[in-house]
């Protein structure tokens, strides 16, 4: 982690003025527990940061209490200033194309089904990297998870990249 950090500073060290002040992404990496290079996009990753934690409420948009498709729609207002529909489906169907697994990036949205309604997502997330997302879980908040972990494995839908962003 210190590795990192200490890159970052050095990174800094040309003519412009750093973006984000290191001690905010620092603190981000460690609410994430990931690190965050110099090439990932900063203000994603220290407003993600900034969630965690919030806990699940239906309907919700706010630090106070939020659910996923809430969640998503409030950080690519702040990090993209792109508006997105209020529903997971709506999101999908309507902001996003299709994106295969393999080929997700930083930002793109990550769907879900519940096993009952396969053909429609009940669940988003926002993709960061190696195989992690981020969310409102409801019964956990919001958190980091891993693609990988079996409940996600079996209720894959779809990546989604927003159009115009």
């Amino acid at each position: 982690m210190l590795v990192i950090l200490f890159a970052l500073l050095l990174a800094s060290c040309g003519t412009r003025a750093p973006r984000y002040d290191y001690r905010q992404l620092a603190k981000a990496a460690v609410r994430l527990d990931m690190d965050i290079d110099a090439k990932d996009n900063h203000r994603l990753y220290i407003e993600v940061a900034d969630w965690i934690g919030t806990p699940y409420r239906h309907g919700g948009t706010t630090r106070k209490g939020t659910d996923c498709s809430g969640f998503t729609s409030a950080v690519y207002k702040k990090v993209y200033r792109h508006k997105l529909k209020r529903s997971s489906e709506e999101q999908r169907t309507k902001n996003c194309r299709k994106v295969a697994k393999r080929n997700l990036k930083e930002g793109d949205l990550v769907f879900f089904h519940n096993g009952r309604k396969k053909r429609k997502a009940t669940h988003v997330g926002i993709y960061l990297k190696d195989g992690r997302f981020v969310h409102a879980s409801t019964s956990r908040g919001v958190i980091v998870s891993r693609l990988e972990e079996d409940y996600y494995r079996r209720c894959w839908m779809q990546g989604g990249r927003v159009k115009g962003i």
